[in-house]
């Protein structure tokens, strides 16, 4: 398509009409201070609140930014919602990031900087590298058992990362799409899957330090975090048996191809050329 845009911002919502408002506000006018075209896709976790309604009355602040909504009939978990949205991005680089916007839109650029030089194909954020960028910190309890997860999962898959649950990443879409197409876990697991599929393919992954502050109303539980540890030997199973092989080859045979290591350009209205075939772009598709 020529007018794919550079930037495809994807926002998985469960339960979230008390802030999605505002959120979307702040993002329509980050984005729409940028030089390159971008589009908003809020993908609905099956809520039981008023988040559609809420997202498509802030649409109407979208500016030069397309937004769109992405309705999934029932809470499947935030790692489905991700995976639907980045499988319906049209830009070049997909990047989720939480409706409470813990991670600020302002770091942004620490992200789809290195993906738009060509430095990375995976970039996310942080909140292990450089803990003086992070102003509220979360309850104790909650903060030590994310180190705990965090310490299970790099035990588990050998990902050399220091904070894989931070919910700030963003993928350069035409070498990732494969390992987005993959995924299998909906859950609190599915970022670790993610960076393991990628870095199974050789990837280049960046880990990077973004400003973080807690907000009040995570839907992170002791279940959802317990839950968790079942997802990584579920992620160890499925390793084994062959599950993700397919893609990895797939997307290390995309990476290789200079045009991947490539810069990505922007044409005067700020998109830029696709180079993903209509087979490949069609977000039914599935490995």
């Amino acid at each position: 398509m020529a007018d794919t845009p550079f930037l495809s911002l994807v926002i998985p919502a469960y339960n979230e009409a008390a802030r999605l408002g505002s959120t979307l506000a702040r993002v329509f006018e980050y984005l729409n201070a940028q030089v390159y075209a971008s589009e908003v896709i809020v993908v609905d976790d099956g809520s039981a609140d008023e988040t559609a309604r809420v997202a498509e009355e802030g649409f109407a602040s979208a500016g030069r930014t397309r937004a769109r909504l992405v309705r999934v009939g029932e809470n499947k978990g935030k790692g489905n919602a991700v995976r639907t949205g980045l499988l319906a991005a049209r830009g070049r680089v997909g990047l989720f990031s939480d409706a409470d916007l813990s991670t600020p839109i302002t770091e942004t650029p620490k992200l789809v900087g290195r993906l738009r030089s060509g430095e990375c194909d995976v970039a996310f954020g942080s909140r292990a590298l450089d803990r003086k960028l992070i102003g509220t910190r979360q309850p104790w309890t909650r903060e030590q058992s994310g180190r705990v997860f965090n310490l299970a999962a790099r035990l588990a898959t050998r990902l050399p990362f220091w904070d894989t649950q931070c919910g700030f990443k963003a993928f350069r879409m035409d070498v990732c799409r494969p390992v987005v197409e993959a995924a299998r876990i909906d859950r609190f697991g599915f970022d670790v899957e993610l960076l393991y599929v990628a870095h199974a393919a050789g990837l280049r992954l960046r880990e990077v330090p973004v400003r973080w502050d807690d907000v009040a109303g995570s839907k992170v539980t002791l279940k959802t975090g317990l839950d968790g540890f079942l997802e990584l030997r579920e992620l160890r199973r499925q390793a084994k048996a062959g599950v993700y092989d397919e893609a990895i080859r797939r997307a290390r045979a995309l990476a290789a191809s200079p045009r991947a290591r490539a810069p990505i350009p922007f044409d005067e209205s700020g998109r830029v050329p696709s180079d993903v075939s209509a087979e490949l772009a069609d977000s039914a598709r599935r490995i």
